[in-house]
């Protein structure tokens, strides 16, 4: 994306800098006369705002004015030719309460920037677009959502949105790609056409590889298996495949990747074609070739190369279990287009049951905080509204669904299902979805960003989808605020759980500390099942502790039923004690005064 943000005066400075730091925006200016034009100031530009805009109009996705709307209008006004060419346009008030989503709402995705910034800056979002206030579904935007790429007139699509507006039905036939969209809020009142029924209601719009010219969304669900000469020119390539999908009427915009065998990683035309359209490209071993039955093997080929088949193999291992061989193969030779395409090229098309778009995927992992909403911090609420699909546990979900608008899904799992949660999650992304997954507390601390990103570990960087591990509040700052500040001076945590880490290590680490005279914050403390490792864990501590230590029990922080409780060592309860529960238990100079839990720095000694 290429975006920009112009203050339209000198109080928008401290705006246009935290602008700066945010993915949509590349260069910040504020405008200014004539004397001071091109001027630099603490790196914002001074320039005059239409004099940046007939330069760079044409190659912008998106620009922010800060100031007034009317203001914003006036300068943009000449420049307006339609809304699929124009770039996205949003205003936001000099003190950054208010943010209006102005020019294209639809096609340059402003709408949802507009969402991002406004919970990224904590401001409120003033929205005037129909699809917005009557819970409609932007029906020429929402596939960039779920990996898609549109075609179709945008008259078309204008007059479909037209008629949404008007209340009247719309119905969707849908014969590929992912069909989440369907369960969202927005996506149950559309209509669904089945698919052998041939005959289409006057407002309905398509999910499909093919090309009909109509208003088509289009999933890159196709794997174009391809085997050629050596030294094939790219032209004879590119030619060939567009003359294929072309006589197949089949939508270049459903391409997911190329496939082909790993003795062409160096084959000059494949590579550059892939490259010049961002298709990643899917090498297999002959071994792994002659393993899958295909239609059309070939004597020579095998004779050649050891396998009998490359086309029709490859582009069926890439598209993966439950795939089909769509289309045959086809063998173009330079005979076919002009003397100057050198070469012979065999093209074959399959389609995968699922998408494949990681370079659109992005995984944003979600500490919530302990749970009221509150304290969710901003940069979460930014990605919340950025994603299309939210996972988590069902009770944490529950606890944020507030921010959630009516096109994202969620999709809830139980608590013990933390493998199958990240499993879905890079599988979405790699379709070329946004996901968030969401942990309680902040993720990184016993929470699901270690498990997720050991799993992007197992996939090829080339491959991984983007991702992002947004830090959010634990229970154990929660808890430590509501008592005081024990964790003024070094502190560790420790979880009792020895599900994934044997107790023996956990004394260990609880030794440690001990010796180490270290403030100790105990997670997971007891259950059902493990209803002795906290009094064994307790025990080890009052061997090196006062009998008369400190200690917080703190059980629901943030929740409804918050509670906390101070004892000491010797006096804790502990069958009150459960999973809900967190304890800190003080080091030789916590103090307990007046219910003020207090572990000093050292500063008044100094």
């Amino acid at each position: 994306m290429k975006g920009i943000a112009i203050g339209l005066s000198s109080h928008s400075k401290e705006i246009l800098k935290r602008l700066k730091k945010t993915e949509f925006v590349e260069e910040i200016y504020t405008a200014g006369s004539s004397k001071d034009d091109g001027r630099e100031n603490e790196l914002i530009q001074i320039k005059k705002p239409k004099e940046i805009l007939r330069k760079k109009w044409l190659e912008l996705d998106l620009i922010i004015f800060i100031g007034s709307i009317g203001a914003s209008i006036r300068i943009i006004n000449s420049f307006l030719t339609s809304k699929d060419q124009d770039p996205g346009v949003i205003v936001i008030d000099k003190n950054c309460s208010k943010i209006v989503p102005l020019i294209g709402l639809h096609q340059s995705n402003t709408q949802n920037i507009a969402f991002q910034i406004s919970n990224l800056f904590g401001a409120q979002i003033i929205e005037t677009n129909n699809s917005y206030d009557q819970s409609f579904l932007n029906l020429d935007s929402f596939g960039n959502q779920w990996g898609w790429k549109r075609s179709g007139k945008i008259q078309n699509w204008s007059k479909l949105v037209i008629k949404q507006a008007k209340n009247e039905e719309i119905f969707c036939k849908q014969l590929s790609g992912n069909t989440l969209w369907k369960t969202s809020e927005s996506g149950e009142i559309i209509n669904q056409i089945k698919e052998k029924e041939t005959e289409k209601p006057y407002s309905t719009f398509n999910v499909s590889i093919f090309e009909n010219h109509e208003t088509t969304w289009h999933p890159p669900v196709l794997w174009i298996g391809i085997g050629c000469e050596r030294n094939t020119s790219k032209e004879l390539i590119a030619n060939s495949l567009n003359n294929f999908l072309d006589s197949e009427n089949i939508s270049r915009y459903s391409i997911a990747g190329f496939a082909t065998i790993d003795i062409k990683k160096d084959e000059k035309g494949i590579l550059e074609i892939a490259e010049e359209n961002n298709f990643p490209i899917m090498f297999f071993s002959k071994e792994d070739l002659s393993k899958i039955i295909v239609p059309n093997p070939s004597s020579v080929v095998k004779k050649e190369i050891g396998t009998p088949s490359v086309a029709e193999a490859s582009c069926l291992l890439a598209a993966g279990e439950e795939s089909k061989l769509l289309k045959e193969k086809r063998i173009f030779k330079d005979k076919d287009f002009s003397a100057t395409k050198s070469g012979a090229v065999t093209i074959a098309i399959a389609e995968s049951k699922n998408q494949y778009y990681p370079r659109n995927g992005e995984i944003h992992i979600i500490g919530s905080g302990p749970g009221d909403i509150s304290y969710l911090t901003n940069d979460s609420r930014k990605a919340l509204a950025r994603c299309t699909v939210w996972i988590g546990y069902k009770m944490y979900l529950d606890l944020i669904k507030p921010l959630k608008r009516r096109d994202q899904v969620l999709i809830e799992s139980k608590l013990t299902e933390e493998k199958e949660r990240c499993i879905k999650a890079i599988k979405l992304a790699e379709e070329g979805i946004k996901v968030a997954l969401i942990s309680s507390g902040e993720s990184g601390f016993y929470g699901m960003a270690g498990l997720l990103l050991e799993l992007l570990q197992k996939i090829k960087k080339e491959f991984r989808p983007y991702f992002e591990v947004h830090p959010g509040i634990s229970s154990v700052q929660l808890a430590a605020a509501l008592s005081g500040a024990p964790l003024m001076n070094d502190f560790c945590s420790i979880s009792l759980s020895d599900k994934l880490t044997s107790w023996s290590l956990i004394e260990k680490r609880i030794e440690g500390a001990l010796l180490g005279d270290f403030v100790i914050a105990l997670f997971n403390p007891q259950s059902i099942e493990r209803n002795w490792q906290l009094k064994s864990a307790i025990d080890l501590c009052l061997k090196s502790r006062q009998r008369n230590t400190p200690v917080l029990i703190a059980r629901q922080v943030g929740r409804e039923n918050q509670s906390k409780r101070f004892f000491t060592l010797n006096t804790i309860p502990f069958k009150e004690i459960d999973m809900l529960s967190i304890i800190i238990i003080g080091n030789s100079q916590t103090t307990l005064i007046d219910e003020i839990f207090l572990t000093p720095r050292g500063y008044l000694q100094n």
